[in-house]
């Protein structure tokens, strides 16, 4: 046996105690869990070992993270097991870790208007509005609209969901970098994700010109990690339309979240 093997297993044991402990400080009630699937049919077609283990880890996200309201709104516990479970599905098959980076999350009741600055080529700074639905930012917090969260089962339908869309940016940016390349395994399963990533965006970017319509908002065309976010969102709340659209990003997106929706959907 390893020397090492004693203390693996201590730290192991006590992880596990950890995770005990927490799980029962933030419980989920069973009527409460009910009304989250049911509110969200993407969430309620999980088969029973997947749910299970989507309320365990939203139960461990509700202990990690501290939720606060702007501009006077009240998180109730069902706003946050809402936003904990989709912020979870993502990470379904690879725990919270991706996760440990940031704590706070912000609960805007409606899109927020934000002033920026971009300067251009010339050196002369421009200032213009934009308006956000949620915001990811390296370290935290993330914000988000609760009118967008509240409409995730409706908004299913395009393809839209903010809280998979601002997470997947939270994975996105786990090796430091907002690029569309989450970390991977290995150089190589880094150059292959750039190569079909970079082909996949270049065609859809040359469909959004061409003024086609597209399941992915043009939004996506934006830059390789709003394509990657805003794919992320279709692959787990309309995944049959995206694998019909644009299979060989539906491939690239189940092999690294490591599910696959569109057999659970159909």
């Amino acid at each position: 046996m390893s020397g090492h093997e004693p203390v693996r297993r201590l730290f192991a044991h006590l992880q596990h105690r950890r995770e005990q402990r927490a799980l029962r400080r933030r419980a989920i009630p069973d009527e409460l869990w009910r009304l989250t699937l049911a509110r969200m049919p993407f969430l309620a077609q999980l088969p029973a070992a997947d749910s299970a283990e989507l309320r365990r880890l939203s139960s461990l996200f509700l202990d990690r993270k501290e939720f606060s309201g702007a501009h006077g709104l009240q998180v109730s516990d069902d706003m946050a097991v809402a936003i904990a479970a989709q912020a979870c599905l993502p990470v379904l098959r690879f725990g919270l870790a991706p996760y440990d980076g940031f704590v706070g999350i912000v609960v805007q009741p409606d899109e927020v208007r934000v002033r920026r600055e971009v300067t251009d080529d010339d050196g002369i700074v421009h200032e213009y509005d934009d308006v956000l639905s949620g915001e990811a930012m390296d370290g935290g917090p993330v914000m988000l609209s609760w009118h967008d969260v509240g409409a995730a089962g409706e908004s299913a339908a395009w393809g839209y969901n903010v809280v998979i869309h601002e997470f997947a940016h939270v994975l996105d940016m786990g090796d430091g970098i907002a690029d569309g390349v989450p970390p991977l395994p290995s150089a190589g399963a880094r150059r292959v994700w750039q190569a079909t990533l970079q082909r996949e965006y270049d065609a859809f970017c040359a469909r959004v010109d061409a003024g086609a319509d597209t399941l992915l908002d043009p939004y996506a065309a934006e830059a390789p990690e709003e394509y990657f976010a805003v794919a992320s969102e279709a692959f787990f709340v309309a995944p049959l339309d995206l694998r019909h659209e644009q299979p060989d990003t539906y491939a690239l997106l189940a092999g690294y979240y490591r599910q696959d929706p569109a057999v659970r959907q159909r």
